[in-house]
């Protein structure tokens, strides 16, 4: 005997919508977009927020930078995009770390246009700037500047293939919310000084599972999986193999002063991204660092 509602069933079947419906949902969708109002898209779930300041691109291929924002930038798709009638996309939203991108295509009839400069500069945080502005170019971006360290971190300048300039910076390691400041003569942080980096990556990657992503300093790479609150791996000719402390002091100056009257050696301070650091070796031989916090 049949299930009554296996009997009941009907098939579905599609109908078209009241032209004048569909006529009045296309307007208000194309004002909506195209002229800058506020508009709610079904989002793929992610710690991304419109901020009150958002970029809103207009690009000449919103497609190809779609694709080119998710493999330079590490963007991650919000949503689909919103089509016109045209095939063009209207609107396309892409999160890169905590922060919404919103593109268009261009659309001459309503004034949206791709500037002839490239439009404003925006700068955007990136895992691995070298990396990054490679495939930039790799994928047909313009260098307009390239990759180097000019005293306040990493940074290069790139001309996208679709119009748009942009300013890549090293992203800082996350901040762990729980942890608390670190005070004077505290650990405050832990290098794992190695001949090569590469050969130790791999070797520590394999066996012990760490993850390295690059550090605001050439040869510096930070570490995910030594248990460490601030622990990184370095690489220069010369250094001291194995693993190097560096102690936060309040006065630079004052505790290189001790070192040197206490049988220490004291090199020189250098003012790094993070902070006044300074390389030591104590009265036996050890090397440690001493590290100044910028003031807040």
């Amino acid at each position: 005997m049949p299930e009554p509602f296996d009997a009941l069933r009907r098939p579905s079947a599609p109908v078209d919508p009241d032209p004048a419906f569909a006529a009045e949902l296309r307007d208000h969708l194309s004002r909506l977009i195209l002229n800058g109002a506020e508009m709610t898209t079904t989002e793929t779930p992610t710690d991304a927020q419109v901020h009150a300041l958002a970029p809103y691109l207009v690009v000449t291929d919103a497609r190809a930078a779609l694709d080119f924002y998710v493999e330079v930038f590490g963007a991650r798709r919000r949503s689909d995009p919103i089509l016109m009638d045209d095939g063009r996309i209207g609107h396309a939203e892409v999160a890169i770390g905590d922060s919404v991108l919103m593109l268009a295509e261009e659309f001459p009839e309503l004034g949206n246009v791709v500037a002839p400069v490239g439009g404003p500069l925006i700068r955007v945080e990136v895992a691995d700037v070298r990396e990054s502005a490679r495939l930039a170019v790799e994928r047909g971006a313009e260098l307009l500047r390239p990759v180097e360290d000019r005293g306040y971190g990493l940074g290069g300048t790139i001309k996208d293939p679709y119009g748009q300039r942009w300013l890549l910076g090293q992203a800082a390691p996350a901040a762990r919310a729980d942890a608390p400041p670190v005070r004077h003569g505290e650990a405050g942080y832990f290098t794992f000084q190695v001949p090569a980096a590469e050969p130790a990556k791999e070797f520590y990657g394999a066996v012990l599972g760490w993850q390295f992503s690059p550090g605001r300093v050439d040869g510096s790479w930070g570490v995910e999986g030594n248990g460490l609150n601030g622990g990184g791996l370095y690489s220069r000719p010369g250094l001291q193999v194995g693993w190097k402390v560096v102690y936060a002091v309040d006065d630079l100056a004052a505790a290189l002063s001790r070192v040197r009257a206490h049988g220490g050696t004291a090199g020189e301070a250098e003012r790094r991204p993070f902070g006044l650091l300074a390389d030591c070796v104590d009265n036996q031989g050890i090397e440690f660092g001493l590290w100044e916090r910028p003031s807040e």
